[in-house]
């Protein structure tokens, strides 16, 4: 950014694409990093932390960035792949400045930062923080309504100790965009405290998503952190199989109470894959695939199809049951694959074009046999069917995947990605 061009609002930077010179992609803006300095002097800013297409964050220092455009980020192309880690005397602007009570130093009034501006020095390479977009009151959900203005570094006090009791409801504002698997990684690079604060200002079902998304360890620190009623409303949130992978991980005791505050159907949900082995077929599905009666029609099944949270593993194919079409249901029919779906007119039953000659998986078959079944038939989906013939649940291709990757899959780099060297 030339000198002289108008203040940009960090907010505005997060998640927006990182290019080189060539136009392409290096990756996403993750955060900006800074530096407190002495004498009342504004923060430099050092970087920014970008995360590139194997979900490793690494840092872009301000002196390779040569344009903060309109949604976009130029930079040298000269950059370290080497992994960010942030050190003692740097601040994350995103993850430790937004929803920080600071106070006003004529008034001493205290004041919420909803937002942060930056701006490039005049003839030189440097960029520091310039202004603070403020609230004035006390932060939170319920207190919207209070003045808000522009300030400078020097008209404020109140970021050389950590905060305590900080709110999130500007950066949970700037995840709004994200997919969960972002924001999962994005609340993983947290602080354990910030992780909480901002978990708390998620929505059930927002925190449902990105909890299926976090390592099993981050899942339960965040749990753990919760009121017991509102952590049983996030389990009912989450996918069974995803609850149940994490009330595994709690002590029995810790496991019962939850289940006992969770409404009693999601909770018969959940108590069903627990008697299940972690490594079988019955352990690997979720209770809640697509089911239709036999006298449902292609329109029906297509509709269901069409429902947004659905994973597009399950919407790939429905299954077809007699009466009960609740897990476990009525004698199961077979499958309807989706494809087959837009071949056939709307008024076709389903039952008219079932596919019944693959086998049905018994919940006790192992992981190795699931896997091998899945890749043998080229599909991203496989029933579970009990002795009497009921339809249990189904295996998706994706929780395949989270038991065979290794347990610190999210932390490993992909290979052969090469950085050209050009260190912090």
């Amino acid at each position: 950014m030339a000198a002289g061009t108008p203040r940009v609002f960090v907010s505005h930077l997060a998640g927006v694409p990182v290019f080189d010179p060539n136009g392409d992609q290096v990756g996403r803006v993750r955060d900006l990093v800074a530096m407190l300095r002495v004498g009342g002097k504004p923060p430099r800013l050092l970087g920014m932390v970008v995360e590139v297409v194997s979900r490793r964050r690494i840092f872009v220092p301000m002196t390779r960035v040569t344009g903060v455009e309109s949604g976009q980020v130029i930079t040298t192309g000269v950059v370290n792949m080497r992994r960010f880690e942030q050190r003692p005397t740097e601040r994350l602007v995103l993850g430790e400045f937004l929803d920080r009570r600071v106070r006003l130093m004529e008034t001493d009034e205290e004041v919420t930062v909803l937002d942060v501006a930056i701006q490039q020095l005049p003839a030189r390479r440097d960029w520091e923080i310039d202004k603070f977009f403020v609230r004035k009151g006390r932060g939170g959900a319920l207190r919207r309504k209070g003045e808000t203005l522009t300030v400078e570094w020097s008209a404020i006090s109140g970021f050389s100790l950590e905060e305590h009791g900080q709110g999130a409801e500007n950066l949970v504002a700037t995840f709004e965009r994200l997919r969960p698997t972002d924001v999962a990684n994005a609340l993983h690079h947290l602080t354990p405290k910030r992780r909480a604060e901002v978990a708390a200002a998620l929505d059930d079902d927002r925190l449902a998503d990105v909890l299926e998304e976090l390592p099993g360890d981050d899942q339960v620190e965040i749990l753990g952190k919760l009121a017991e009623d509102r952590a049983a409303d996030v389990l009912e949130a989450m996918d069974p199989d995803d609850a149940a992978d994490l009330l595994s991980e709690l002590p029995e005791a810790d496991k019962e109470r939850l289940l006992a505050l969770m409404r009693p159907d999601d909770a018969a949900d959940v108590r069903r894959l627990l008697s299940y082995e972690e490594r079988t077929a019955g352990g690997l599905m979720t209770t809640e695939p697509i089911i239709l009666r036999p006298d449902a029609t292609v329109a029906d099944a297509l509709a269901r199809v069409r429902q947004q949270d659905l994973s597009p593993a399950l919407a790939a194919q429905v299954y077809v049951c007699r009466s009960p079409d609740e897990t476990p249901t009525g004698k199961y029919l077979g499958t309807v694959h989706f494809q087959r779906l837009l071949r056939d007119p709307p008024f076709t039953l389903v039952s008219s074009i079932v596919d019944s000659d693959l086998v049905p998986l018994p919940p006790e078959t192992p992981l190795p046999e699931v896997t091998s079944y899945l890749a043998a038939y080229n599909l991203v989906s496989v029933p579970v069917v009990d002795e009497s013939g009921s339809l249990l649940g189904a295996v998706t291709v994706d929780d395949v995947l989270d038991h065979l990757l290794p347990e610190d899959w999210r932390e490993t780099d992909f290979q052969g990605e090469e950085g050209i060297a050009g260190g912090r």
